[in-house]
């Protein structure tokens, strides 16, 4: 195959990492002659320069459903990247609800970038408000299909000459942003709740290295300086349990997902 293999993935809580890797890590096993990259752009610095490829690469691009689309924080970045002739492939994780447009979406966002997209996936991950949610997922199920996809890519890679446009689930316009709404059904303004710091932290910093938006203040750990797009690295992976959301609003949303979306959703592929 002698392609250039790049895992591109934004992923606060290592949902959206782990099934990119798990791709890529296929698609080597598959083919010795592959070349195999990475390019975690979770955090601010990596979100600086533009990235291009080429037609001798393959580029996985992996990312978070936020409100059923491509989180709009990162639609900038996104336009930064050029495939130039690249073969692409558009990964989702979403947790459990509904990927909604986020996977056309990102394809639309690649080939607009003039990739070359010859497969899409919607892929489950444990959601990010929840640990119930979705609990432990991507598990060993999720992986196998991860697996399945990446052989499936590597057989229509080998069996064409030229790729067909690509089908996937979605709507054109895009449907807005899901909208969360309180106890009585009125919508808020979920991009306002910022998480709360207890008198446990024991001021280790760790919150403020993993946020996705370079939003805690490193100083003072409890302070939010930006944007919080509610990926809960700070609160599922703070060592102490310190950091929380109390707001009523977010907490109501959060219960209304968790007895909603019950039943086990699988990964959707696209080849």
């Amino acid at each position: 195959m002698k392609k250039r293999i790049t895992a591109m993935f934004f992923s606060g809580t290592g949902t959206t990492r782990k099934i990119v890797r798990g791709i890529a890590e296929e698609l080597a096993k598959l083919d010795g002659e592959i070349s195999l990259n990475e390019k975690d752009f979770t955090f601010p610095e990596a979100r600086k320069q533009a990235v291009s490829y080429t037609k001798d690469d393959l580029v996985i691009v992996g990312v978070p459903v936020i409100a059923g689309r491509v989180p709009n924080v990162l639609l900038k970045y996104l336009n930064t990247v050029t495939g130039q002739g690249a073969l692409g492939i558009s990964v989702v994780v979403y947790g459990n609800r509904n990927y909604d447009d986020a996977l056309i979406e990102l394809k639309d966002i690649m080939e607009a970038n003039d990739f070359v997209v010859i497969s899409a996936g919607a892929f489950v991950g444990e959601h990010s408000f929840s640990k119930e949610l979705a609990q432990g997922r991507p598990d060993d199920k999720d992986m196998a299909v991860v697996s399945e996809f990446a052989r499936q890519i590597y057989s229509k890679m080998n069996a064409e000459l030229s790729f067909v446009d690509l089908q996937v689930k979605g709507m054109k316009p895009y449907r807005p942003y899901y909208v969360a709404k309180d106890k009585e059904g009125n919508p808020f303004d979920f991009r306002k709740i910022t998480p709360q710091t207890s008198s446990s932290c024991i001021d280790c910093k760790l919150c403020a290295q993993l946020c996705p938006m370079g939003s805690i203040d490193l100083e003072d750990v409890s302070r939010i300086t930006g944007p919080c797009i509610k990926c809960c690295a700070c609160v599922k992976k703070c060592p102490v349990e310190a950091k929380y959301f109390d707001d009523a609003g977010y907490l109501n949303h959060k219960h209304e997902l968790e007895a909603a979306c019950t039943l086990r959703r699988e990964p959707e592929l696209f080849s």
